[in-house]
């Protein structure tokens, strides 16, 4: 928490796009976040929302640090920043707490891969594709 910084977002505010360089991440205080993935010729589809005590960011711990979705607030947030650089400097100082950082992380992006895989087969898979298909 010492490389952390309080910082504030109002309501319907683009935090970061898709594609753009992954250089810093947030833990959610207070308010929700709607993450979202461009679909060709349909635009910014929402794969979930998160709020106060979610990690808001995981694509800035592995190359190429780009944003893997967009995010955008849905009211105003309040949140811990952190500049990425400087978490993984300290990472690679203590072993320790980089495992412990990338399990968290881990366990963030199964999270965020089994709601956009659900989000989008609700919008755009065959009707019943969400009952009769795999379970990840």
């Amino acid at each position: 928490m010492a490389l952390a910084r309080e910082t504030a977002f109002p309501g319907a505010t683009r935090i970061f796009e898709e594609g753009e360089r992954a250089d810093r991440f947030w833990i959610i205080r207070s308010g929700t976040v709607a993450l979202d993935v461009q679909v060709p010729g349909r635009g910014r589809s929402v794969v979930e929302t998160v709020g106060a005590g979610a990690l808001l960011g995981w694509s800035w711990l592995f190359p190429p640090q780009q944003w893997h979705l967009g995010a955008e607030t849905r009211e105003p947030v309040r949140a811990w920043q952190f500049d990425a650089g400087a978490v993984r400097d300290l990472c690679a100082e203590d072993p320790v707490l980089g495992l412990a950082l990338v399990t968290v992380v881990a366990e963030t992006i199964g999270d965020r891969l089994r709601a956009t895989r659900t989000r989008l087969l609700d919008l755009y898979g065959p009707q019943g594709s969400r009952a009769s298909g795999p379970t990840p």
